[in-house]
């Protein structure tokens, strides 16, 4: 295990910690587990989780959709066992949790993987148009999804907006399981409150 590249890695993380990573038990609990995903993926496999109720901050929403954080193979693995067909991947590529190649892992394993990256600092309309169309989508051929991004900060976020825009679901609810992954701040409590803008009828 490369402990000089974990420090380093461990110590501009915790330099990213503002008070607003603290607005939440919940927030402040992802930040630190996402901390300790680092170590879990420099443990050799045999000592690596593969159950898929073992993904961090694993949060089910129906039989056809879960949500989490990062996998790595071994849960990967867990994913298509459990009948999913497709992974979507909303965090950026070279994150210190991330997969070398997780598109060739996905495709190996028989399964359709999309990446639609989201920028942390500046979530995007647009990314969220994307994201609920491919979402539709998958929901109308009835595929078994798995949304992940590197702690599902970002994909809870997507989701609470899906749930509540798109699919007209009870905003208690749904708030429910966003607050079991983060409360979110500075752009993003803005992102999540924002309509989705629509043509204006002819």
């Amino acid at each position: 295990m490369d402990w000089t590249r974990l420090r380093t890695a461990i110590g501009q993380k915790l330099s990213y910690l503002q008070p607003s990573y603290l607005n939440a038990a919940s927030t402040a609990r992802t930040s630190l587990g996402f901390m300790g995903t680092f170590i879990e993926r420099r443990l050799p496999q045999r000592f690596r989780t593969r159950r898929l109720d073992s993904i961090f901050n694993y949060l089910p929403l129906t039989d056809h959709l879960i949500t989490a954080g990062q996998p790595t193979e071994l849960q990967l693995a867990a994913v298509k066992a459990a009948g999913f067909t497709r992974v979507i991947n909303l965090a950026p590529h070279g994150l210190e949790n991330s997969l070398p190649d997780e598109a060739g892992v996905v495709a190996r394993l028989g399964m359709d993987y999309l990446h639609l990256p989201v920028d942390f600092k500046h979530p995007a309309d647009a990314d969220f148009i994307t994201f609920c169309a491919v979402l539709q989508q998958a929901q109308t051929q009835q595929q078994k999804v798995l949304v992940h991004c590197a702690a599902n900060m970002r994909v809870s976020a997507f989701m609470f907006r899906y749930r509540t825009q798109v699919l007209g679901e009870d905003r208690t609810l749904a708030e429910q399981d966003l607050h079991r992954i983060w409360k979110p701040f500075g752009a993003w409590a803005a992102f999540i409150e924002r309509e989705i803008e629509r043509p204006a009828p002819r």
